[in-house]
């Protein structure tokens, strides 16, 4: 049988979309896996099952390149919104279910009409923050571990990130380990993420916990962020501790669309 799929992408977060609202798409972990892979199959960082529901506009199954329903993936969440908008089965306010619950987006304009948007995300309120000396540990709709560093460039990330991941504080589920450099009011920041096991050219739920991190290391906040695939936003309220009102903005880009026979 076969499926029309859109590949799209956030800032070099790379995803496969399927719109399954009939329900017909006979997905099986080996299926994710071979489609993602991005020697034999059309190659992603991970896929998104676009779903109808009752109490929202859609809702978003995400699943990892290695073929299991993973957490929240930021980008993604972007990404599906401009898949949505796209297809007309949303206007630019959109409200979507995901893993964590009910998420907004909001389409702000088109970057190029008909192919890329600058798509802002609202992310749950992140209640607790770990500090340690030498890192953070917080929960932005997946767990993160935060390093500052200096020159993040010159870190191996695939190394360093998956000693953490797999580490046995962080056992079993593991972490995503995110690597920051602070600069000025720039951060530049490196993300391993567990389930694509490899570091990412972003990650939006990586990026988020780093800025909140950052405020928690400088006392600031508006920070300009870098990652190796392009240019965030994050914007939050905070109050003693308590980080509410979190957007994560930034673009989405249809990169082409194909079918697939499973």
């Amino acid at each position: 049988m076969k499926f029309e799929f859109y590949k799209f992408q956030g800032n070099g977060n790379d995803f496969i979309i399927i719109d399954d609202r009939m329900q017909q798409l006979p997905l099986s972990s080996d299926h994710i896996k071979l489609i993602c892979d991005r020697h034999f199959g059309i190659g992603a960082d991970g896929l998104m099952v676009l779903k109808d529901a009752a109490d929202s506009d859609f809702e978003m199954l995400y699943y990892n390149a290695d073929g299991h329903l993973a957490s929240l993936c930021g980008n993604g969440g972007r990404c599906v919104a401009a898949f949505a908008y796209l297809q007309n089965i949303v206007g630019r306010n959109i409200i979507f279910k995901a893993v964590d619950g009910l998420h907004k987006a909001v389409v702000n304009n088109d970057i190029n009409s008909g192919k890329s948007w600058d798509v802002s995300l609202s992310m749950n309120d992140v209640t607790e923050v770990i500090k340690e000396p030498e890192f953070y540990v917080l929960n932005t709709g997946s767990p993160h571990y935060v390093e500052f560093v200096k020159k993040v460039a010159e870190i191996d990330v695939v190394n360093e990130g998956s000693k953490t991941r797999y580490s046995e504080r962080f056992a079993p589920a593991g972490i995503n380990v995110n690597f920051v450099e602070i600069s000025n009011n720039r951060l530049f920041i490196r993300t391993y993420e567990r389930g694509v096991e490899n570091e990412t050219l972003s990650c939006g739920t990586g990026v988020t916990a780093s800025a909140i991190a950052a405020y928690f290391e400088t006392g600031r906040k508006g920070f300009s962020i870098h990652t190796t695939g392009g240019e965030f936003g994050v914007e939050f309220n905070e109050t003693n501790g308590y980080f509410d009102s979190i957007w994560l903005r930034g673009p989405a880009e249809m990169v082409f669309k194909g079918s697939i026979d499973l």
